[in-house]
């Protein structure tokens, strides 16, 4: 049976957090790691946007500082997403070991089955659906990731529970997504630049209908660290395969520490055009 390397939930800030995910990634691709699932937390809270958004154009950079919030650039495409209250997961695998499928969204699928595995182990009623093409946001982008659909929604009454988002580099998948234990929409719909208070409150409106917090529906408070538990029963029962603990090597930790200072909290990658 194979084996994957378990990095258990630990708290860091957003440059640190993106910096890890890249070293693991680089890492694993040379084949000096095992494929690595891990799971983190933010402090203060983030905004990570998507590998292609324009920082200039969609984010409120003097509200974020205002509020203590970092603003870093992912890896990975897709939409900024505020990072708060939330556990978040990062999967790194090589291609060549072939435990994902060489179609991105037939990946994100298998990605997602394991995820929903673990928490149906907790009774959450959360089930995965393909991508609801009539499901559009208002006009007038509002940059927020969960206002969007993906390929294969996590969802839980009907509403998107977990955003992920996917990049391939090096020869080697990098998955990383968000589960929101409550959503402030208030505070998100403050950090982007929206062009009038009209256009702003159809969105929240829209945001409020389609993404909740886990929170908000379930009886139970569900630390990180039990909802992680049972991710990993999910995905190592899906895939068929061994979860252990592990932690960074050294030379993962020295190059994470690299990245974050000289690349993560950088204005040159974060306001890259």
């Amino acid at each position: 049976m194979a084996e994957w390397r378990l990095l258990s939930y630990q708290v860091d800030n957003g440059f640190n957090n993106m910096a890890v995910d890249e070293a693991v990634l680089r890492f694993h691709s040379q084949g000096k790691t095992p494929p690595t699932l891990r799971f983190y937390g933010w402090k203060p809270p983030a905004l990570s946007l998507g590998y292609f958004q324009s920082l200039e154009e969609k984010v409120d950079r003097d509200n974020c500082q205002a509020r203590g919030i970092d603003v870093v650039r992912r890896l990975t495409g897709g939409r900024a997403i505020l990072h708060d209250h939330e556990l978040t997961y990062s999967l790194s695998v090589r291609e060549d070991l072939n435990l994902l499928d060489s179609s991105i969204v037939k990946s994100y699928r298998e990605i997602s089955q394991g995820l929903v595995k673990g928490l149906k182990k907790l009774d959450i009623p959360v089930r995965l659906t393909p991508r609801q093409r009539g499901q559009k946001a208002p006009r007038g982008d509002s940059a927020a990731c969960f206002d969007t659909p993906s390929w294969y929604e996590i969802v839980i009454d009907g509403k998107k529970l977990i955003g992920s988002a996917q990049t391939r580099k090096w020869d080697a998948i990098l998955q990383h997504g968000s589960l929101p234990l409550t959503l402030d929409s208030e505070l998100i719909f403050n950090l982007f630049k929206i062009d009038s208070d009209r256009r702003k409150a159809r969105l929240k409106r829209f945001f409020l209908k389609h993404s909740p917090g886990l929170y908000q529906h379930t009886e139970k408070k569900y630390s990180p660290e039990t909802l992680e538990k049972y991710l990993v029963q999910g995905l190592s029962e899906h895939f068929s395969v061994k979860i252990k603990p592990g932690n960074l090597t050294e030379d993962e930790q020295q190059l994470a520490d690299e990245l974050s200072q000289n690349k993560y909290s950088q204005e040159s990658w974060n306001a890259r055009k």
